[in-house]
């Protein structure tokens, strides 16, 4: 089991805002109200982001996914919580790494998301 990234706001999430917001965005979604995967294309593959099941976690393995899951993040007003309380957002078109005072850059926004879901090494 890989380190869980999940997607916290003050307000709880339903369904119907989660299937509107990732439409808009370009984001798929496979499943149903109660359990289901977040999906986002690269190229003409497809690839699991997130999963549902009445609230959004993931265990990404690329800084794409990383990147798709702070995408949907900020368009849900939320943040990307990771389980040691760090937490991950996209700001002045990076994705970064905040843990207190300390922001770890995983890089441009656009650029990651041209690369694709290059997996980290084991």
């Amino acid at each position: 089991m890989g380190y869980e990234l999940r997607v916290e706001r003050p307000a709880p999430l339903g369904f119907a805002e989660l299937a509107t917001v990732l439409g808009q965005a370009g984001f798929e979604f496979r499943g149903s109200q109660e359990a289901g995967e977040v999906l986002a294309r690269h190229g003409d593959e497809i690839h699991a982001v997130a999963d549902w099941n009445g609230r959004l976690s993931g265990t990404p393995d690329s800084d794409w996914q990383v990147a798709q899951m702070a995408r949907v993040s900020a368009l849900l007003g939320a943040r990307l919580v990771g389980e040691d309380g760090e937490s991950y957002a996209i700001r002045d078109g990076l994705v970064e790494q905040l843990n207190g005072s300390a922001a770890y850059e995983f890089g441009k926004l656009g650029e990651i998301l041209s690369a694709g879901p290059t997996l980290w090494s084991q």
